[in-house]
């Protein structure tokens, strides 16, 4: 064989190689954005339930939370259990990977323990995913519960299980009356309620907090999935991040320089997770500031401008989601219709059995 025909040979078989692995790892891609599970709605919550506490993330290394935690859980009408490692510690995180993961399985695995709270975010919750017993929590379907880092786990346990979970405030968040109501009419009343944030005005012709700003208007239908913007961007790639064809996507986040809030959304959107969506919420983006020194960045307006302005959905922002006082209790995988010019969240079934 001449050199010629022998490189042509060569680089034909290569090319056959390449195509091969190409289509074998967009077949994986595309299986697994298939595996939508069956959803699975736990069971709703009622007063002298037990709540199982957790702490799949960072750790606390005072005894005021835990007690203010118990405390909370107990006057809002619930019994309280605590993880057995979850006074545990191992550098930043309460607990080595093994024993936050196992209190996530033991509480799933306890039929004394009907929801399960997340006692604080941080971060770590991705490092047990892969330790956790999914096939268990689509057997047992418990309440799971949390915000911020815990955004690992709602995320996952939803797509791997296919059961409904929530993003709500975590143990040691202020239980105020707006958090509390929403809380209550998801996970106890069971109500497909409409969420919509409060309209204080004081003594104000029209009201300065909490606003919301359509960044494109109408109208949208689709189940509900989303968090915190950096936890749910390193997901990406993973066995544990949701499908995103046909929802409404929530976002938030707290104490990001705006550039890593754009690289965040890149990561999004070069994933395709924009190119499925039905509507956009965005909630707080609390202290996402250009930082010192860095002249001439855009401003967060711009960088949803890019990324949202010309997606052809609804998408509005300053929703009551994220590190915030006032929270809503969203549930990840039910059906929802958003409107973007009102700036409402409306479920359009119970999130619980």
């Amino acid at each position: 064989m001449s050199t010629d025909a022998h490189g042509a040979r060569r680089r034909t078989l290569l090319r056959g190689a390449a195509g091969l692995a190409l289509g074998a790892g967009l077949a994986g891609r595309s299986a697994f954005a298939a595996e939508r599970l069956p959803l699975v709605k736990p069971p709703r919550l009622k007063p002298g339930d037990t709540i199982g506490l957790i702490n799949p993330s960072s750790a606390i290394y005072e005894r005021g939370p835990y007690e203010l935690a118990t405390e909370t859980l107990q006057a809002m009408g619930f019994r309280v259990r605590e993880g057995a490692h979850l006074r545990a510690r191992h550098g930043q995180f309460a607990g080595t990977d093994a024993q936050r993961a196992a209190d996530v399985n033991a509480m799933f695995a306890d039929p004394g323990v009907n929801g399960i709270l997340a006692l604080t975010g941080g971060s770590g919750g991705n490092r047990i995913l892969p330790l956790l017993d999914y096939a268990q929590m689509r057997r047992n379907p418990k309440v799971l519960a949390g915000f911020s880092d815990i955004t690992a786990l709602i995320n996952a346990v939803h797509a791997r299980s296919g059961l409904v979970t929530f993003h709500a405030p975590v143990g040691v968040s202020e239980w105020n009356e707006f958090s509390l109501r929403h809380f209550r009419g998801v996970l106890v009343d069971a109500q497909p309620i409409t969420m919509r944030n409060p309209q204080d005005k004081g003594d104000l012709p029209a009201p300065k907090e909490d606003r919301i700003q359509t960044i494109r208007p109408g109208v949208a239908r689709g189940r509900l999935l989303g968090g915190n913007l950096a936890v749910l961007s390193a997901l990406c790639g993973s066995a544990y991040l949701p499908a995103f064809d046909g929802a409404i996507l929530f976002l938030e986040e707290i104490n990001e320089y705006i550039y890593r809030v754009d690289r965040m959304l890149s990561t999004l959107k070069l994933a395709g997770v924009f190119d499925r969506l039905a509507g956009v919420v965005l909630g707080a983006f609390t202290n996402c500031t250009p930082g010192d020194g860095n002249y001439g960045t855009l401003t967060l307006d711009e960088v949803f401008d890019d990324y949202f302005g010309t997606l052809n959905v609804p998408v509005y922002r300053g929703a009551m989601i994220g590190h915030i006082r006032r929270k809503f209790t969203l549930p990840l995988g039910i059906e929802a219709e958003v409107d973007a010019t009102a700036g409402t969240i409306r479920l359009l079934e119970a999130a619980v059995a």
